[in-house]
């Protein structure tokens, strides 16, 4: 016989979107103190022969974390401009990157901007489509939502921070 507490609907999304949120909130914190221990020679070499530099992945990260203010209907993103160094364009690509500094910057005030937003969301907005897909391919696929996109952007973000661990 089946002892837990049935929950209803509302309660079932309320811990799912926490446990993601824990997920996300997990995640960010690991990348922030490996970018604190990280000196910025660190972050200048590669993670290994060959592949991208912790600079690298830090623009890279700080401008996907970015484009999920718009995705998510928060407003205008801050850092559009990283999209052509750090989206676009590989690592080895020859175009001259902010200073690390700036870019340690972005990456706070994008994540701190992110945390203020998910508070503020409520239960159902979650479950709403996200602006990268139109109401037509939301109809037909509505597990395209806005918790779907944190899911993938969490497991985007613990990709990239096995990279970095390598430059300790």
């Amino acid at each position: 016989m089946n002892t837990r507490p049935t929950n209803n609907g509302s309660e079932q999304k309320e811990l799912f979107i926490k446990m993601v949120l824990m997920a996300w909130d997990i995640h960010v914190d690991r990348t922030n103190k490996i970018l604190a221990e990280l000196t910025d020679e660190q972050l200048a070499a590669e993670t290994s022969g060959g592949k991208n530099t912790g600079i690298y992945l830090l623009g890279h990260l700080t401008a996907v974390h970015d484009r999920m203010i718009s995705l998510l209907g928060f407003g205008e993103r801050r850092f559009a401009g990283l999209d052509s160094l750090f989206v676009s364009s590989p690592d080895k690509s020859g175009f001259t990157f902010p200073p690390v500094t700036e870019l340690r910057k972005y990456w706070n005030e994008t994540n701190t901007s992110l945390s203020e937003y998910f508070t503020q969301m409520g239960t159902d907005e979650w479950f709403d489509r996200h602006n990268a897909v139109s109401d037509q391919d939301f109809a037909a696929e509505p597990h395209r939502n806005k918790l779907n996109l944190l899911i993938n952007r969490t497991n985007h973000l613990s990709y990239h921070l096995g990279q970095l661990i390598y430059l300790k």
